[in-house]
């Protein structure tokens, strides 16, 4: 217990030194300002500025939940059909390998064409980002399922919906959790990058109307704003997955 409080103090140390060495260096005025402003002015001016900022920190948020949500139906459906089709992973999981080679951001102007410059384009770019780890992540906990427990299901007459019920999905729940958590991370980020291609309200938006006024520090708020966001979505999947599997919990402490 000791050693595992020890252990976090490091990456503090370290990024409070961080944090007073760039202090210092903006101080000195090494750099101008709207370069490199320091933390202090970058903390000022998310207080400062936080109210006008909440409008667009909402509808980033909404469009990240959407388009999350849809991703986890979308990956459920797809990780079920692929594990238990044959065919039907043949035929679509080279596809989605391919697909994970083209960037997001390339493809995004074509979403803004498709469906305008509403919340529909950013709600189709988050939940592509977010797709492909829950996917992948829920096939490969289907996949290692115990082979064992499966035949002894057949035997005593269950049919898949019952396999999939009793043993399939509660035994790749872990590996469901680790794709969520990925994607949750991705999430918030998959939002901020349609509302840079296109957009009227979002942080993505308000980080380009700061970076065109010079207004770095406004940008960096708004940059620990999506961070917060994006920690804050990830330690809600990590507490769903204690409520859910609270035998993690304890195969880690033992």
């Amino acid at each position: 217990m000791k050693k595992n409080i020890k252990n976090k103090f490091y990456p503090i140390i370290f990024f409070t030194a961080l944090l007073l060495i760039w202090e210092g260096i903006s101080r000195l005025k090494v750099f101008p300002p709207f370069i490199l402003p320091s933390p202090s002015s970058i903390l000022v001016s998310l207080v400062t500025n936080f109210t006008s900022m909440q409008h667009h920190v909402l509808i980033t948020l909404y469009e990240a939940i959407i388009g999350f949500i849809i991703a986890i139906l979308l990956s459920l459906t797809m990780a079920i059909a692929m594990d238990s089709i044959i065919g039907f992973k043949k035929t679509l999981y080279p596809i989605l390998i391919i697909s994970q080679t083209i960037p997001i951001i390339i493809i995004a102007p074509l979403f803004i064409i498709w469906f305008g410059y509403g919340y529909t384009p950013k709600i189709v770019i988050v939940t592509l980002i977010c797709f492909f780890p829950i996917t992948i992540s829920l096939m490969q906990g289907l996949a290692t399922v115990d082979k064992e427990l499966i035949d002894l299901l057949k035997s005593m007459g269950s049919n898949k919906i019952q396999i999939y019920k009793f043993v399939k999905m509660p035994s790749s729940m872990p590996s469901f959790f680790s794709g969520l958590k990925i994607a949750a991370t991705y999430s918030i980020m998959g939002a901020t990058i349609g509302e840079w291609v296109g957009g009227k309200n979002g942080l993505g938006v308000y980080m380009i109307r700061a970076k065109q006024s010079f207004a770095t520090d406004r940008v960096f708020a708004a940059i620990i704003i999506i961070t917060v966001l994006s920690i804050l979505l990830l330690k809600i999947i990590e507490f769903a997955e204690k409520k859910y599997m609270p035998w993690l919990k304890f195969s880690k402490e033992t």
